[in-house]
């Protein structure tokens, strides 16, 4: 039966999956820096109590034995919050992870404003721009709790580090769980559409097919592309895209400077140039409140990538 409409947090499909993991391959191991209630690692410590470890509140510490783990043949998950996981342990995810080219899997969860009333400090808007900077790293970034647990699944039999990056909000399911595809650096095209192209990652894929449909009743034909792997990025559909609609906007739960804006700008200036419009957090830090008044505060919202959209065919001739 499918979940399509109902709510579900992707922190939680990575705990489940985890467990799923675990009966796969009994060289799968589980780390957390003491979150694992949060993270939702906690599922899989319940199953497999030999093959959960936590590092207690040293990120660095963490990856570094789990980097060790990794050396000697297991291929190791480990958590925290994405502010921690992508801040406090950067030199060592570059230096003992990636550098070596381990099979560690940074498995961040409450990133992005969504964390709500934490507030700041604990919303990390910068992960992705910081994980994909570092050679031999893939960037992945949900849409819903389907595309998560495919995505993990996925990461596990992909050889090197992955940095993936989970939600603490129960988000809408997008996909049917019976037949969606997920393949590392792929993009998938949603919605069909002549006018302008919509390439969202994460949270911001319900909003783009939102979007779409509003666009429709106002006579444009509104392509949809989830990207759900900023790193590497799908070259290919953004260049069809961007030859056949000349027009581009992006959206993410992230500051646009160095998350899939750039990404998508990044590509495009080098083999086919068009008109992009960028939505997503505007070179600021976040703040505390609601998620649906914080969604509202910096514009993450369905109705600014339609605005989007008619500046950008606008800017391009097109109305």
């Amino acid at each position: 039966m499918s979940e399509i409409g109902t709510k579900k947090e992707t922190r939680v499909a990575y705990g489940e999956t985890l467990v799923e993991l675990g009966a796969m391959n009994e060289k799968v191991v589980v780390m957390d820096a003491d979150l694992s209630g949060s993270t939702k690692t906690a599922m899989f410590k319940k199953v497999y109590p030999d093959r959960f470890f936590n590092a207690g509140i040293a990120e660095g510490n963490m990856v570094g034995v789990a980097a060790g783990l990794a050396a000697s043949g297991y291929t190791v998950f480990v958590s925290s919050f994405a502010m921690f996981a992508s801040g406090r342990a950067f030199e060592q995810i570059r230096n003992t992870a990636a550098y070596p080219n381990l099979n560690v899997k940074i498995c961040a969860s409450h990133a992005g404003i969504t964390v709500g009333a934490d507030g700041a400090t604990h919303q990390c808007l910068e992960d992705i721009g910081i994980m994909r900077t570092i050679p031999h790293m893939t960037v992945i970034n949900p849409a819903d709790a389907v595309e998560a647990r495919l995505a993990i699944l996925a990461a596990a039999k992909h050889n090197g580090p992955v940095y993936m990056r989970f939600g603490r909000s129960a988000v809408p399911v997008v996909f049917d769980a019976d037949t969606y595809k997920f393949d590392i650096g792929k993009g998938v095209q949603l919605v069909e559409g002549s006018d302008v192209t919509l390439v969202a990652t994460g949270i911001t894929v319900e909003m783009a097919l939102e979007a779409s449909e509003i666009l429709k009743n106002r006579g444009i034909s509104a392509r949809v592309i989830n990207m759900a792997t900023i790193k590497p990025i799908d070259r290919e559909i953004l260049v069809k895209a961007s030859r056949e609609t000349g027009v581009i906007v992006t959206s993410e739960e992230h500051n646009i400077i160095g998350g899939l804006g750039s990404a998508v700008c990044e590509a495009l200036c080098e083999e086919a140039p068009c008109i992009v419009e960028r939505v997503g957090i505007r070179d600021s830090f976040g703040r505390s409140g609601s998620v649906n008044d914080l969604l509202k505060y910096y514009k993450l919202t369905a109705e600014e990538i339609v605005s989007r959209a008619e500046i950008a065919l606008k800017r391009a001739g097109k109305r």
